[in-house]
């Protein structure tokens, strides 16, 4: 090795997807990470196999619908399948709670509901006075909501609005035709809701998940940093090592943005509830100002929902689709999440392939580039700068990043350079905690006492498990080469 020392130191087509085979095929590293969510059709260890070598990043459990011993056994094969990854690509595991939702009650049967019929949400224990009448979980909703306000069932799939409140049942009135079945999700946009942070389900789903290992855990209805604290005390005291992604899926989440970002290791743009919670026009906007800021702020930052809905039954996803998935793509967003495209879709394999292919394609094409107006405040921080704009003005340049907490790794991703970036950690949770973070490849590696030892060992792991060819400029960036005290430092090598 050639070795030095500088002087910082401081403290696609429609017949593409019809035809694979028509297409160029780019073998280069994806930056955007990828989330496949697990379900009935993807729960044996081949199908989460197939995903891995497909290209899936990291899986998500839904709590919402999970049972802790299905969830006890999908973690294990996922961690069994992420022993044959491709090229030793590091697989991560999300749990995602399912929060206070609001869902009426249980019917003999479903209400076919026509427009102008009324339709009362009364407690639980509260006698009918309607013939069309449910209960709801949440017994404070007549206190939260008014007379005149929205209400959306299951989705958003029914309208109606609120004519009568007392102190035990809402009346309501339907504006679009539909059906009301049992433990349909109710959204009320624009309102205030008193919802706990946590519910006795989420707390238990957390013990199960630090059980497991959850590298991840995705907080649902998060509406300001007061409920991410209280779900990172939480995970804490359960004694859990997740990272916190909190999920932005209503109004009163947005209004406090920042504070939320601050308080979270990642962020969620969860566009099923949000899309409902607020004017449908305003989503574009608020998807590119919600990535915008996580650039800004330094957090990574996940698009989720409603990517590619149509594979669930379709082959081919619909160009619409694949244009949004470009666009988030093009917005740099660390990664992209599937929910009902995987768990119970008909081509969970193929939409992972789709959804690589797309992102491979877009991020040559360059992104919009939000991380150049990153606020860098701490001397480490711009001292990553210096090595990311070392690595961009070298041609072929890779950085190596060595980093015991993960933080060195994620700030450099968190500046999008061009070159690739491996990381190298002696923790096993760090290396996994790694997989949502665009561009970076992990690996497990112990430090050795000599800086010299780590890098050569690095370098070696390089040429054994990654094509990189012999000769390639390497910009090694670390804050552990010193033994009693951290050192921000820059060098440059080669392979």
């Amino acid at each position: 090795m050639n070795e030095q020392t500088l002087l910082i130191h401081s403290s696609p087509s429609p017949i593409a997807l019809v035809h694979p085979a028509l297409t160029l095929q780019v073998h280069t590293v994806r930056r955007t990470r990828l989330i496949a969510t697990l379900g009935p059709a993807t729960e044996s260890l081949d199908a989460i196999r197939s995903l891995v070598h497909a290209g899936a990043d990291t899986f998500r459990l839904n709590m919402s619908h999970a049972s802790h011993e299905w969830a006890r056994e999908i973690s294990a094969r996922v961690r069994e399948a992420a022993t044959d990854a491709p090229r030793a690509r590091t697989v991560g595991l999300l749990f995602d709670l399912q929060g206070p939702s609001i869902r009426t009650g249980t019917l003999p049967q479903p209400f076919e509901l026509n427009e102008g019929d009324k339709v009362e949400f009364r407690h639980s224990g509260s006698d009918p006075a309607l013939p069309y009448s449910t209960t709801v979980n949440y017994t404070s909703m007549v206190s939260d909501v008014s007379v005149g306000d929205t209400l959306l069932v299951d989705n958003g799939s029914m309208i109606m609005k609120i004519e009568g409140v007392t102190n035990d049942r809402i009346t309501c009135e339907v504006q679009t035709a539909g059906q009301l079945g049992s433990r349909r999700h109710i959204n009320l946009p624009g309102v205030r809701l008193n919802l706990p942070a946590l519910t006795e389900k989420d707390r238990a789903d957390i013990e199960v998940a630090t059980e497991c290992g959850a590298d991840f855990i995705a907080g649902s209805f998060v509406r300001d940093a007061d409920h991410v604290n209280e779900l990172r005390a939480h995970i804490q005291q359960a004694g859990g090592h997740a990272q916190l992604i909190a999920k932005l899926e209503d109004q009163e989440a947005i209004k406090h943005l920042d504070d939320i970002i601050h308080a979270s290791d990642l962020i969620m743009v969860a566009r099923g509830d949000l899309g409902i919670e607020v004017h449908i026009e305003e989503l574009p906007i608020i998807q590119r100002r919600i990535v915008k800021r996580c650039h800004n702020l330094g957090r990574r930052v996940i698009v989720a929902t409603h990517l590619l809905e149509s594979m669930i039954e379709s082959p081919t996803p619909t160009r619409a689709e694949i244009t949004d998935c470009a666009n988030a793509v093009y917005e740099e967003a660390d990664a992209l999440m599937v929910s009902g495209e995987t768990s119970v879709g008909k081509h969970p394999q193929r939409c992972l392939e789709i959804l690589d292919r797309v992102a491979r394609r877009i991020e040559r094409s360059g992104g919009l580039g939000y991380a150049s107006s990153a606020d860098l405040r701490t001397t480490r921080q711009q001292a990553v700068r210096a090595a990311v704009q070392l690595a961009d003005s070298i041609q072929d340049a890779i950085m190596v990043v060595f980093t015991r907490t993960g933080t060195t790794a994620n700030q450099t991703a968190l500046l999008r350079p061009r070159s690739p970036i491996y990381a190298f950690t002696p923790e096993t949770t760090v290396c996994r905690g790694l997989a949502l973070s665009r561009g970076v490849r992990p690996f497990v590696m112990p430090f050795r006492e000599m800086p010299r030892d780590t890098i050569a060992e690095a370098v070696a792991t390089l040429r054994n498990r990654r094509d990189v060819p012999e000769g390639t400029p390497l910009v090694i960036f670390s804050d552990t080469f010193q033994i009693d005290h951290a050192v921000n430092s820059i060098l440059l090598d080669q392979m």
